[in-house]
């Protein structure tokens, strides 16, 4: 087993409550690659990846005509689906799908479609590690 991280503080006046699994990780695209952290979601269905980031990877927004349907509070968002490269630690390059969404705060999503059926995660709350 190979711990890869800690949980993250995303807001250090709330304590341990506020500590989130965020993975590192590099996406790419073309020429342009971007280390950025994504947010461990087993509740996701599907990867999300911020209109921003997609904007930095080089995508254009009337380019990607594959309408993705979101669900929850991003049900709102128009998303398209893109195929980005992604490097995660040591592990083989992987190709990861996402919906790439118009949405403004959201984090990068890894969720169950595809991430979570290429990777086995186990997430340690209590010792804030996976």
């Amino acid at each position: 087993m190979l711990c890869l991280d800690s949980y993250k503080i995303i807001d250090s006046s709330l304590g341990l409550v506020d500590q989130m699994p965020y993975l590192p990780l590099t996406l790419s695209l073309n020429s342009q690659s971007l280390k950025v952290e994504g947010l461990l979601d087993t509740g996701a269905s599907v990867n999300v990846l911020p209109y921003k980031l997609g904007l930095q990877l080089g995508l254009i927004w009337e380019y990607e005509t594959l309408s993705v349907l979101l669900a929850g509070n991003l049900a709102r968002f128009e998303a398209r689906a893109v195929i980005v490269n992604a490097q995660i630690s040591s592990f083989p390059r992987v190709n990861l799908a996402f919906a790439w969404t118009q949405a403004a705060d959201v984090p990068l999503l890894l969720g169950q479609a595809n991430f979570f059926f290429g990777f086995d995660v186990c997430c340690f709350r209590a010792c804030s590690e996976f």
